[in-house]
């Protein structure tokens, strides 16, 4: 995978983008924009990359990004043969697509919020049946009935952020990469992504960024607030609420599973990044039956 800066693509007669996939996995990568983005999830689940945080998604999550701030999804793949995994709607656009003061006006500052809002990320999760309704309404070469639809999404996405919606990243930790820095970044991202199942080490990712153990030790940490060491276990972490919830294999299996070799360290870790071990994290999410394996995914 490589972080890349993507400029936000546009038929000549449109002034904002649409894009629809349907596919067996997600393959763009690590990425950020000038401008905006929106994302339905119609059909997948995964894990996504938004600034310094890893959460969970799943079918019918939205989320929205603002300039500047990196992101990526990955989707838990199919067995071969199996079809497609992947259905998401994209709404890309800059802030002043419909002019320079368009969002500055007063019957749209709700929307102005929102914007502001999403340069941290936002994820709109739970049941939103009517707002993604309004994401299949785009149609090829209606740019009019298009707009009216974007800007009906946005004052929606606008009142949900007002009542129960958190950013992904806070103002302290925000974070938004620089292009010279991308490419070397990417390379990293993508050796733990690729390996923390099985394993990974600091050696390997410092030769990746062409850096001494120790520089890289000090990169890592300037650019993404937070360790290695601590990145990875939030990676593996995060692969583990799913197979808690997912499957019935014992806590021992899971931790194995998800790249860790000590079963106490990874009770201690699980307890670190979501309050609460395991165990009760499983008996959480049997009780509740719902939202459990999203409480705490984007503290």
């Amino acid at each position: 995978m490589k972080v890349s800066y993507r400029h936000i693509s546009t038929s000549e007669d449109a002034s904002f983008g649409i894009k629809e996939f349907c596919q067996p996995h997600f393959t763009n990568t690590f990425h950020f924009h000038r401008g905006y983005e929106v994302t339905l999830i119609v059909k997948s689940s995964g894990q996504v990359y938004v600034g310094d945080k890893m959460l969970n998604y799943r079918e019918g999550d939205i989320f929205m990004f603002g300039p500047g701030l990196v992101h990526c999804f990955s989707n838990n793949q199919l067995p071969p043969g199996k079809g497609e995994n992947v259905h998401a709607i994209v709404v890309q656009f800059e802030e002043d697509f419909m002019g320079k003061d368009f969002f500055g006006t007063l019957e749209l500052r709700n929307i102005k919020t929102l914007l502001q809002r999403s340069v941290y990320g936002i994820r709109f999760g739970g049941n939103h049946q009517a707002l993604s309704q309004l994401f299949l309404r785009f149609q090829p070469n209606q740019q009019m009935k298009n707009l009216i639809v974007l800007l009906q999404i946005l004052e929606e996405l606008s009142q949900h952020v007002k009542e129960q919606t958190a950013t992904i990243t806070d103002d302290s930790r925000k974070i938004q990469y620089k292009e010279s820095d991308a490419e070397k970044l990417s390379s990293i991202f993508n050796y733990v992504f690729e390996n923390y199942r099985l394993g990974v080490d600091i050696q390997t990712a410092a030769s990746l960024a062409c850096m001494s153990e120790a520089a890289f030790c000090r990169y890592f940490k300037r650019n993404t607030h937070k360790t290695f060491s601590q990145f990875v276990n939030e990676i593996r972490i995060s692969h583990a609420t799913r197979l808690l919830i997912g499957k019935d294999d014992s806590i021992t299996d899971i931790c194995y599973a998800c790249g860790f070799d000590n079963v106490s360290y990874f009770n201690r870790q699980f307890r670190i990044h979501q309050g609460m071990t395991p165990r009760d994290f499983r008996k959480v999410f049997i009780v509740s039956n719902a939202d459990a394996p999203f409480l705490r995914a984007a503290d």
